[in-house]
């Protein structure tokens, strides 16, 4: 399905993009809930029997993801890719001594919708928490399977309609306030329909509490996940909308503390042992980057 740039929950990558990179510095502090998932997934490559000699981390934000991967895995080479080139930096910059060990991370800036990596030369494909910034689901799964090798692994998590959803009912002001998430029956579709074999999803729900509003807000900001849909406001939405956003908050108060409902959907999936043969796109290439840092 092609997205629609009309749609007011069509995605801006580049606000995406300037969000992720300011948030660098203070994105791990905050990160809680994706320490939690990225741990789960971990411990789900454990039931697992693969030997994966090149593995993506797809959408890697300050490479914990990554070096987890390399110790799991550690014979493979492991390449991090994000849109934010900041959060590359971050993850150049971190556990030193990790990377004396296992060797210089392979650094990659780039959109997980087209990735520059040539077809059938990876063997494990890991998105943590990072699927949901996508305007083409299907487009970006297809990218993931035709980089791939024959029964290679697709492993991920992305949110589902649930998340955020006491956000999405205090804030409704005729503007779009959290982007659309998935379906998780719709994500299997979409494995489907991208050529995955195999594909398993299950469900898990999250829920972060909080004083008020103001640390909901904090959080978000803190991790980069800034509203970048088309529907949003523009311009500053001013004190009256923050007090009204609190006052309707303040109906999902439960002993004390608001909550922030978060819908994680985990899924992994395999390509074929015979791949149909795909043509590499134009100007892409699958080699390690050299990272460089800005002056």
């Amino acid at each position: 399905m092609m997205p629609n740039m009309r749609d007011e929950y069509f995605i801006d990558k580049a606000r995406v993009r300037a969000s992720f990179d300011r948030a660098a510095g203070s994105y791990d502090a905050a990160a809680v809930l994706q320490k939690q998932v990225r741990e789960e997934m971990l411990s789900r490559l454990d039931l697992v029997k693969i030997a994966p000699q090149a593995i993506l981390d797809a959408g890697c934000g300050t490479g914990h993801g990554s070096f987890g991967l390399q110790k799991k895995f550690r014979s493979a080479e492991v390449y991090s890719l994000d849109i934010a080139f900041g959060m590359l930096q971050k993850t150049s910059a971190q556990q030193p001594i990790l990377r004396k060990i296992f060797g210089a991370k392979n650094l990659i800036c780039a959109d997980i919708e087209h990735l520059p990596i040539a077809s059938s030369s990876i063997g494990l494909v890991w998105s943590n928490l990072a699927l949901q910034w996508c305007n083409d689901l299907d487009g970006a799964f297809a990218e993931m399977a035709r980089v791939l090798q024959p029964n290679g692994l697709l492993m991920f998590s992305t949110f589902g309609p649930d998340t955020l959803k006491e956000l999405r009912a205090a804030a409704s002001n005729g503007h779009t306030h959290v982007s659309r998430f998935i379906d998780m029956h719709d994500i299997g579709d979409a494995l489907t329909r991208a050529g995955f074999s195999a594909p398993v999803l299950d469900v898990e729900r999250y829920t972060l509490t909080y004083d008020d509003v103001k640390g909901v807000m904090k959080d978000l900001k803190a991790i980069g996940a800034h509203n970048a849909t088309n529907g949003r406001a523009r311009g500053l939405q001013g004190r009256g909308f923050l007090q009204n956003l609190s006052d309707h908050y303040e109906k999902f108060r439960t002993h004390g503390k608001l909550p922030a409902t978060f819908e994680v959907i985990y899924g992994h999936a395999w390509t074929k042992e015979s791949k149909p043969e795909f043509r590499q796109p134009a100007g892409q290439d699958f080699a390690p980057i050299v990272f460089t840092k800005r002056k």
